[in-house]
């Protein structure tokens, strides 16, 4: 595997540095935290505790990667106290309320975390005095999608039919005023602030155990030995290994480090297209890597809405950034499948060498 970001060069850019990061204790935050670890960075996490016992954060030991901070995104009070003391070089803002079917039983919640949350951030960073670089983590959700099968690019129209997807799309609003108001790049030498938001597809990778959420839902079939069940079988997905947006949010803030200037905007992560995926495909190659193959579709009487089509366009991170997707689809879901159905292993060590499959060794 041709690696496109390395341990080396980020190790160069992140080893002793201090990182603030939001959602630390989440599936996505969890292995931003062991890559974090692994680099030498020195991090703070902010969230909410994990919501079930048996989450990635316990199985790795999170709060022996990190100085832990349990909280809510939406008091601002106590998150801007947390990230003023700690003076950070880099935050990574991944904290949300992150699946759709939830956002529909709580609107406004939704919008309190995801939209008003992401402002929080962003104010406190715009009191912080040191130089910092921020990632602001939204979605490729964020874009009007009447489904015709065009790849969005960054200057596509933003929207959202579902609370989530619109959360997140105001979310980009926010970041985009915040980023012309106070972070001006033409005022960059007064305030040093370089702020960048982030769109990435479906992840997915070893240790989610979310609802709602397809790996997570065939694996509790597999273990309770139930016959696999599919919402939605036909709808198309930018399917993402977890490293592979993670690893592009790292060399992202790397280059923002290097240029605050230049690459304080938007960008799209996604897969090739010719890498997309039907949730049925995905639960075909997932379930052979189990060695099962009897399973059913259904649908819900009254689904609630979610795209059936979307692609993302990440022809601006390649020509900016050098990057492109490294692991295709049926890698990625390998990796997964591999790391649910070894059992023997402890989860840290199963991340760790996936890490370093990933990104070589340092």
């Amino acid at each position: 595997m041709e690696k496109v970001v390395t341990a080396e060069y980020l190790y160069s850019v992140f080893n002793g540095k201090r990182v603030f990061l939001t959602g630390h204790t989440g599936f996505k935050g969890t292995w931003m935290l062991q890559i974090l670890h692994y680099l030498g960075a020195t991090v703070k996490g902010y969230a909410l505790p994990p919501e079930k016992e048996h989450d990635l954060y316990h199985q790795v030991h999170g709060d022996d990667l990190c100085s832990s901070v349990i909280g809510d995104i939406v008091d601002l009070e106590l998150l801007t106290e947390e990230i003023s003391n700690f003076e950070p070089d880099f935050v990574f803002h991944l904290a949300a309320q992150s699946l759709v079917r939830r956002s529909y039983d709580t609107p406004v919640d939704t919008f309190m975390v995801n939209t008003q949350g992401t402002a929080h951030v962003l104010e406190a960073i715009r009191q912080l005095a040191p130089p910092c670089v921020a990632l602001m983590i939204t979605t490729d959700k964020v874009y009007e999608n009447p489904e015709r099968g065009t790849p969005f690019r960054e200057d596509d129209k933003l929207g959202g039919y579902d609370p989530y997807s619109a959360s997140k799309a105001a979310a980009e609003i926010v970041v985009e005023s915040y980023r012309r108001s106070f972070f001006n790049t033409d005022d960059y030498g007064n305030h040093e602030k370089s702020v960048a938001s982030v769109r990435a597809g479906n992840v997915i990778g070893g240790g989610d155990y979310s609802d709602d959420r397809i790996i997570p839902d065939i694996v509790r079939a597999l273990d309770f030995d139930e016959v696999v069940g599919l919402r939605n079988p036909g709808s198309i997905r930018p399917w993402q290994h977890v490293l592979e947006p993670l690893g592009a949010y790292l060399l992202l803030a790397a280059k923002m480090s290097e240029d605050p200037i230049r690459y304080s905007s938007a960008f799209n992560f996604g897969p090739n297209e010719e890498d997309m995926l039907t949730v049925e495909q995905l639960t075909g190659i997932f379930l052979e890597s189990f060695e099962q193959g009897d399973y059913k579709v259904f649908l819900q009487d009254k689904p609630l809405h979610e795209a059936k089509l979307l692609l993302l366009d990440s022809g601006k991170a390649e020509a900016m950034l050098g990057w492109r997707s490294q692991l295709d689809a049926h890698t990625a879901i390998n990796w997964t499948a591999q790391w649910y159905a070894d059992r023997k292993t402890p989860a840290q060590d199963k991340c760790t060498q996936q890490i370093k499959q990933y990104f070589g060794d340092i």
